[in-house]
């Protein structure tokens, strides 16, 4: 393997950088003008079904299933490999041009809200559902929430991009963050070993942060690295996996802002109940 020497001041080579070479870039704003569409709800949210887009569409299902109408939503999709991301409509919401992006209008002035774990505790603390008003519960439930914040980029940018989507594999890297990611298994199985749910026994916004990431990965949906992983080995993170995916605000959040897969698992836009096949 050759060894690559860094120049004393890096430049940006635009072609280099595989399947996302033509979506990362070295600096922020918008590269054109685009307004974007608002519906007839109060939520706006501006999403793409990754795990991170798929966090906001699970929780929003989660509250129209407790029968909260007032959570009702629209989801316009923002297609990032099209590049909707870097449209002037999408940084005003979100300047780090990343999805999901969110704006409340239920209020006197808009409200915009970006980075799935900012939305998923406004939305849990504004319906009060799905966070722990106990301190001491509270205070467990967010620091699972920030552990998946801090860990998925190893996950993601790390393990997913070294060993799914790299144009050219390396040992190093691959070795490096395929160990995080093991290592990270291993927290969530030694804790689950022991809790129904991230929290105990009540079901918040850290599972709906968690699963889209770690519970997929054990159910080999993800980089299709489930062997590689040893993902059976995890028994307590799927025994937890199986449970969270059997709700049906789950699998209908997981639908919402889908391009890919079977049709019947795409709901490219949602705007009420009956988009979902």
């Amino acid at each position: 393997m050759s060894t690559y020497t860094p120049p004393k001041v890096w430049q940006w080579d635009q072609e280099n950088g595989g399947k996302f070479a033509k979506i990362n870039r070295p600096v922020s704003g918008a590269t054109f003008d685009k307004d974007l569409p608002v519906g007839e709800h109060p939520f706006n949210l501006y999403s793409v079904a990754t795990p991170n887009g798929v966090k906001v569409t699970i929780l929003f299902e989660e509250l129209l299933e407790l029968g909260i109408q007032e959570a009702e939503y629209d989801a316009w999709l923002i297609n990032i490999f099209d590049g909707d991301q870097f449209g002037s409509g999408f940084t005003d919401i979100n300047p780090n041009s990343k999805i999901p992006a969110l704006v409340d209008r239920s209020g006197a002035k808009p409200v915009r809200i970006f980075e799935s774990g900012a939305i998923l505790l406004y939305l849990a603390e504004k319906f009060s559902a799905f966070v722990p008003s106990d301190p001491a519960a509270k205070a467990e439930c967010m620091s699972w929430l920030f552990w998946q914040m801090g860990s998925a980029p190893y996950l993601g940018g790390g393990f997913g991009h070294f060993y799914a989507y790299a144009p050219e594999k390396f040992e190093y890297p691959i070795d490096r963050f395929t160990m995080e990611v093991k290592r990270q298994l291993d927290v969530l199985d030694k804790h689950l070993a022991n809790n129904t749910y991230l929290c105990g026994d009540d079901y918040t916004i850290a599972d709906m942060a968690v699963y889209p990431w770690y519970g997929v990965l054990v159910q080999g949906l993800l980089y299709d690295a489930a062997e590689f992983l040893d993902v059976g080995s995890y028994q307590h993170v799927n025994r937890w996996s199986d449970l969270i995916k059997q709700r049906p605000a789950v699998i209908r959040g997981r639908q919402v802002n889908r391009v890919w897969g079977t049709e019947d698992e795409q709901v490219p836009e949602r705007h009420s109940a009956a988009d979902f096949k």
